[in-house]
């Protein structure tokens, strides 16, 4: 099966809901959910989402691709892994909204895209793919400028007392961003990475 979900002809199309428990990671656990919403009701920020785990779960099941992958509830998940934890019939919750939000990604849906938590996920992993670490400045800073230089400039500014008691408390280091040893070695093991992940959606 090919890497991209199926363009569903209709608002409901469970050729969606087959590609996901086929192909997101976790997928294969939704059949065992059984709607009791522990999930959504353990989720600490759940009143932010627009569905909630239990909800989105349903709309997958009812083929609702348009409405799931668009969704802001794969993006306002915060990783406490409290419905992975909780979940009776031990779905991997967490591990299906994060592969969801990569898909939405994937597949080029604006909103998924422009989210800040997508902005800031995007800045995060150039750091630590380029450096073998995570360099504070240089992830606020791209996060920040990818709102536009104006609005960056703002950010910045308005966060600069946080940033100088940071350096003052040594939490935060000037000069040049610090690397892990043998960095030439990580950016090889990241090009096989991505080349077998390739050839893994090329093979479906």
């Amino acid at each position: 099966m090919n890497a991209m979900s199926p363009n569903p002809s209709k608002k409901y199309d469970l050729n969606f809901a087959r590609w996901v428990y086929d192909n997101v990671d976790g997928g294969d656990r939704m059949a065992l959910c059984m709607q009791c919403g522990t999930c959504s009701g353990s989720c600490p920020i759940g009143t932010q989402m627009d569905h909630g785990p239990r909800k989105l779960f349903m709309m997958i099941r009812a083929g609702m691709k348009e409405a799931v992958l668009t969704s802001n509830t794969l993006w306002n998940c915060v990783s406490c892994y409290n419905c992975v934890v909780r979940c009776p019939r031990q779905v991997p919750v967490t591990y299906i909204l994060h592969d969801l939000a990569t898909v939405a990604v994937r597949e080029g849906y604006a909103k998924a895209k422009e989210s800040d938590n997508a902005k800031f996920a995007n800045a995060f992993w150039w750091s630590a793919a380029k450096y073998g670490r995570t360099d504070e400045r240089l992830v606020t800073a791209k996060y920040y400028f990818s709102f536009g230089f104006g609005q960056g400039y703002k950010m910045g500014m308005a966060n600069l007392p946080i940033a100088m008691g940071m350096v003052k408390t040594k939490r935060m280091h000037l000069g040049m961003p610090h690397k892990c040893k043998n960095t030439g070695e990580l950016h090889k093991i990241l090009a096989k990475a991505a080349e077998i992940e390739a050839k893994k959606h090329g093979a479906k």
